[in-house]
Formats: structure tokens, C-alpha cells, sequence
């Protein structure tokens, strides 16, 4: 998204606006993290600055593992963050970042939504929740897809609606 459309989005009556990109691995960022902080971060902090600007809330997704700039998103002001929190420790990330930023999603999509048994299902709700939630901060929200048991994915919602009532 270059500048121009983020503003016409901006000026638009979306309530918010969403990156879709993918910076991760399994493991860590696909380029440096001071490469992503040299080439990237000034783009992102122009696109959140607009959009900031307009009433509009930045929603940023990325698969993988990105746990390296989310202090960076943080600081750059990204409202919430669509990402694999599973594969970054879903604890760790709540004592680091729960309150500076929403996590939105997700519940495991690789291995628990195809492959738990209910109570699987319910205590990784359960973790996300005492991560993320702080009066809100958290988005709930897991991916249907290919592989994903759809009884699992109840089980997700059914569970958030629990804790969260």
C-alpha cells in the first residue's frame, strides 16, 4: 500500500486499516531485524501516522515468527497484530507486550485446530486469554482452514465467550 491509497483509505469510512504481511518463519524474521528496522519501519510509521491522523486504527498481520519487532510495532503505534502467537510462546508474549498492543488471534491452526481434543482446544484458549486479556487486548480469532477440525473451531469461540462474559 503506498501512501497515497493508505490515504484515500484513510479519508474513506473504514474504521481501520490492515497490513497483510508476512515477515516470519517458524523460527525468526525472514530478513534481519535491523534490516526490517532500516527499510521498513519508516514506511509503516508513515502508514500509521495517516491513518492515526484520520480516526482510523492500524490492524497489521504476519505470519511466523515476529516477536523481534513487536516492540517496534508497539512504538510505531499498530493498534493490533494478527499473527502465530503459538509459535513465538504465547505467555512470553503476554508478559512482554499484554496492554502496548492487541493481539488479535489466533489459536494454533498448524497442530491444535487440525489435531486437539476439546480440552486441548479450551486450555490454549484459556493461555491466550491470561496472556492477552487486560480489559480487552486481545481480538479472538482462529483461521477455518484447510485441516482445521470444525468442531475445534467452535470449541475456540465457545470458550472465549466463556471467559470473556
Amino acid at each position: 500500500m503506498g501512501n497515497e491509497v493508505c490515504y484515500l483509505w484513510a479519508c474513506s469510512e473504514v474504521d481501520a486499516l490492515n497490513f497483510m504481511d508476512d515477515w516470519g518463519s517458524q523460527r525468526a524474521l525472514l530478513i534481519s531485524p535491523s534490516q526490517w528496522r532500516e527499510i521498513f519501519k519508516p514506511l509503516y510509521q508513515e502508514y500509521v501516522e495517516i491513518a492515526h491522523r484520520h480516526g482510523k486504527y492500524i490492524f497489521m498481520h504476519s505470519d511466523g515468527y515476529v516477536a523481534d519487532i513487536i516492540p517496534d510495532l508497539v512504538e510505531l503505534g499498530v493498534d493490533a497484530l494478527n499473527s502465530q502467537v503459538f509459535c513465538m510462546g504465547v505467555e512470553e508474549l503476554g508478559s512482554r507486550f499484554g496492554g502496548k498492543i492487541t493481539f488479535w488471534g489466533e489459536i494454533d491452526r498448524q497442530h491444535l485446530l487440525p489435531e486437539a481434543t476439546p480440552a486441548e482446544i479450551v486450555e490454549a484458549v484459556r493461555r491466550a486469554h491470561a496472556a492477552f486479556w487486560r480489559d480487552g487486548g486481545a481480538i479472538a480469532q482462529c483461521e477455518f482452514g484447510a485441516g482445521a477440525r470444525p468442531e475445534n473451531v467452535l470449541q475456540v469461540f465457545e470458550t472465549w465467550d466463556k471467559l470473556t462474559a
